[in-house]
């Protein structure tokens, strides 16, 4: 059965984003001036596995990835301090067991989802990640069908921002879309004084700036970009 995506974003949605990007290009070394308001952002990352593989940040955002037959790809929310620590989907990549038991059909190609809701230290105030952590389903989508299509066929429902990202899978989180993650107090001036030292004087690199918004370009995980419109 071919199935279609629930909200997947159009792609004139995707056109604005790709601008948003390049907007974000041009204004890195402005921002990398300013001072850090936030220790992370929390937002749905999206990984994949090609034939097996271990779990690979995507270069891609799911609504213009598209995985082959015996591919899998993951969806994890949590808390992201810099564009390269985001946390990988806590279950594997495993085609075998999540699809073993779809039949290949003509005219179709089977993905296995893996959808990690995180931990409660992830989940926005008030909130609770769903029970189970983590839910799996196989997809059977026809042969051009993208990362986003795959995940509506087995998750619902789903949650975009205006701005095409993918905000709630499920119902989690039920309100909010890649809101920044606030600075804890520091116990004592002293520390406060060591943590500014630590990180050469507050504000992100320009290197983390610079692959936030290249993550961007390439369509993935939009969090990296989406303070830009603040």
């Amino acid at each position: 059965m071919t199935a279609t995506a629930v909200g997947t974003p159009t792609a004139r949605t995707t056109a604005r984003v790709a601008g948003a990007a390049a907007g974000a290009l041009l204004t890195l070394a402005g921002v990398a001036a300013a001072p850090a308001h936030a220790v992370g952002y929390r937002y749905w990352s999206y990984w994949e596995s090609d034939g097996g593989k271990p779990w690979a940040y995507a270069t891609q955002g799911p609504a213009t990835a598209r995985p082959a037959d015996g591919d899998a790809v993951g969806f994890r929310f949590a808390v992201s301090k810099e564009a390269d620590d985001t946390a990988k989907p806590t279950a594997a990549p495993d085609f075998t067991r999540i699809c073993g038991n779809v039949a290949a059909k003509d005219g179709t190609k089977r993905i296995a989802v893996v959808v990690d809701f995180g931990g409660p230290a992830d989940a926005p105030p008030g909130e609770t990640p769903p029970t189970p952590r983590i839910t799996t389903g196989c997809a059977q989508v026809r042969p051009d069908a993208t990362g986003a299509e795959a995940l509506a066929a087995v998750a619902k429902p789903l949650r975009y921002d205006s701005g095409a990202m993918l905000c709630g899978i499920a119902g989690h989180p039920a309100r909010g879309c890649g809101e920044e993650v606030g600075e804890e107090p520091t116990a004592s001036p002293a520390a406060a004084a060591k943590e500014k030292q630590d990180d050469g004087g507050g504000g992100p690199s320009v290197g983390v700036l610079a692959g936030g918004a290249a993550v961007l370009a390439l369509g993935g995980a939009a969090i990296w970009k989406a303070r830009r419109r603040g």
